[in-house]
């Protein structure tokens, strides 16, 4: 895994409690509030990639009204998310979440549709991180980076902190040109709700801290700040 597991050594480990029993009525549970939170999911992720449109303003888009100017790229960026979360919903409702590499890159094409370079493929150049002189692996590693992942995850019995760890080890690879961060946020929930937890929603309010101890994690791969930073978003952890 592309992180330090072994440093997350001052994590709150009561805020990661769980059970490896999966009650499929606290997966409807899971999928029905995904559904009513749904504007609030998009806002959220578009927000943190910068994105200007209001909260109002993306309920209304939802709703299948436009929105006045605004470029058609962030409406675009609103839109991929909104199908994203719909495509998650329906596939862990279903029962057809998966970790694989073709579900993650099916994931991804939704996700950053003719935004990224390339999209539903792993990238094959570089890449790097604004704010940070962290350089992600090469290319040609990504594969058997990814399977490596899946591996160390199998490991982890708890499933909300395999989920935060799924994010943080997929963001920090870069395993696309673009997008990673919102992708890596989907299949950390489609984890969490395929477990029968609410969805990790990172408020507004919250951007700055979420911002800065990313760049921290991109740097030193310590994730311990970030999980529990996540953890206190997320509404079954406490």
């Amino acid at each position: 895994m592309i992180i330090h597991i072994n440093n997350i050594a001052h994590c709150d480990l009561n805020l990661l409690e769980s059970t490896d029993t999966v009650n499929l009525d606290n997966i409807k549970k899971s999928c029905f509030q995904a559904k009513k939170l749904l504007a609030g999911l998009v806002y959220d992720m578009s927000s943190l990639e910068g994105n200007p449109f209001t909260f109002p303003e993306v309920q209304t888009l939802l709703e299948g009204v436009t929105v006045g100017g605004h470029r058609l790229s962030d409406q675009e960026q609103v839109l991929n998310l909104k199908n994203s979360w719909h495509y998650i919903i329906k596939q862990v409702s279903n029962s057809e979440f998966k970790l694989t590499k073709d579900f993650f890159c099916g994931l991804h094409a939704l996700v950053a549709k003719n935004e990224a370079l390339s999209w539903g493929e792993f990238r094959d150049g570089a890449v790097s991180i604004s704010g940070t002189d962290y350089k992600p692996p090469k290319h040609s590693m990504l594969d058997v980076l990814y399977s490596e992942m899946l591996e160390d995850l199998e490991k982890v019995d708890n499933k909300v902190y395999q989920a935060a760890l799924f994010f943080l080890s997929a963001s920090r690879t870069q395993f696309f040109y673009d997008g990673n961060k919102r992708t890596s946020r989907l299949m950390m929930n489609g984890i969490l709700m395929a477990h029968g937890y609410e969805p990790i929603l990172i408020p507004i309010k919250k951007q700055l801290e979420f911002n800065t101890n990313m760049l921290i994690f991109y740097e030193s791969g310590n994730a311990t700040a970030m999980i529990n930073f996540l953890m206190t978003c997320q509404p079954n952890a406490g």
